[in-house]
């Protein structure tokens, strides 16, 4: 009988320890998913000329629209008129940005692989 007793009380143990542990583990996936989070819409922003000028509304608007762009040269249109506004915008609360807009594919990515010098193509990499 004591045996018994023995063993219940082990297992209870251990469930109160694995209950206590899930909550903790849920958390730290929230707390990891809102990181991530906070990281993409970092990054978002740094793609974005002017985004600190923007509400989040703005930004995911002129994202949709590149995104609708059906050519090249309607994209530079987009992102040429969004340039002028956010120098405007800048002007008028006393901020400066640079005077050129960002260079597309200028960063990782599609666009920018397969520029000389970027990689580690021949001759690219350690000391031989």
């Amino acid at each position: 009988m004591k045996k018994q007793a023995l063993i219940a009380t082990v297992a209870a143990g251990i469930l109160s320890l694995v209950a206590g542990v899930a909550p903790a583990t849920d958390q730290e996936r929230v707390r990891e998913n809102v990181r991530e989070k906070v990281r993409t819409e970092a990054k978002e922003q740094e793609r974005v000329y002017g985004s600190q000028l923007m509400t989040r509304k703005e930004r995911a608007e002129y994202r949709a629209r590149m995104r609708a762009a059906k050519t090249v040269q309607e994209r530079e249109q987009i992102r040429k008129e969004h340039h002028e506004r956010m120098k405007e915008r800048a002007r008028e609360r006393g901020v400066t940005l640079p005077d050129e807009p960002p260079v597309p594919g200028g960063g990782m990515g599609p666009a920018g692989m397969g520029a000389p010098g970027k990689g580690m193509g021949p001759g690219g990499g350690r000391n031989r």
